[in-house]
């Protein structure tokens, strides 16, 4: 950890998936969901602490049975219009009262985003620390076709570019690079986290921490689901923490 900074990492898992029921514990390459983004955390020594936030039992025991501690995430930060940041920042607040000492940074790992490798950890809060300005650092990759491409459709029916001046553009090799955010990371500064802040998007100075798109699998829906299952089985996305607990996938 750059100049012995703290890491807070806060597993969020709602226990009300609408469009997979159950995902978080669902099992995928030989665990359930949410543990692969638990073992990974214990991978990573820059992580001082990883917690669970969530409002359902049964997450909270699998959670619990894979060595996380677990915060009970009260009903108003547990709907589906719930933003992210005070969720972060409950489980923040709840840790430090507990520890009786500050947090420098928190990081969010999405348990349905397991793609990310501890080398992500130490890049990303390396240059974090390096840039003071900066409120945050988030994982991206460049998406396989170019939203220079896409389209919206007017009232009237017809087409309409979703990118202004993206008729302008012929070729493939013209085209700007563009980034996606993929879930795959999130990291704050602490001080940041407990401003009260909701949105961290419009108006935040946030760096870029790219991955390859191949890693950035994000799991919602079922075909999603399968997807990664075969990403694993083929070897195109590898889990380190798996060799140690000699799960198969």
């Amino acid at each position: 950890m750059p100049g012995d900074r703290r890491l807070l990492a806060v597993i969020p898992a709602r226990g009300g998936s609408k469009g997979l029921p159950g995902k978080n514990i669902r099992p995928f390459a030989g665990l359930p969901l949410i543990a692969h983004s638990i073992l990974f955390a214990r991978l990573c020594p820059e992580i001082d602490r990883c917690v669970v936030s969530t409002d359902s039992d049964e997450i909270a025991a699998v959670a619990r049975e894979f060595g996380a501690t677990v915060i009970r995430r009260p009903a108003e930060l547990a709907t589906d219009e719930a933003p992210v940041l005070p969720v972060l920042t409950h489980a923040l607040q709840h840790v430090e009262a507990e520890e009786g000492r500050p947090y420098d940074y928190v990081a969010l790992l999405d348990p349905t985003s397991p793609g990310r490798l501890p080398e992500d950890i130490t890049t990303a809060l390396s240059r974090l620390h390096a840039v003071p300005a900066a409120n945050g650092i988030i994982g991206v990759s460049e998406p396989e076709f170019n939203p220079i491409w896409h389209c919206v459709v007017e009232r009237n029916g017809r087409m309409q570019d979703f990118v202004a001046d993206g008729a302008d553009f012929v070729r493939r090799q013209d085209v700007p690079t563009v980034y996606r955010i993929n879930a795959i990371l999130y990291i704050w500064r602490a001080a940041f986290t407990r401003s009260g802040e909701i949105q961290w998007r419009r108006g935040k100075e946030n760096l870029l921490h790219e991955v390859p798109d191949s890693r950035a699998i994000h799991i919602d829906t079922i075909e999603e689901f399968q997807r990664a299952e075969l990403l694993v089985s083929a070897g195109l996305v590898t889990f380190p923490w798996l060799r140690r607990e000699g799960a198969g996938g």
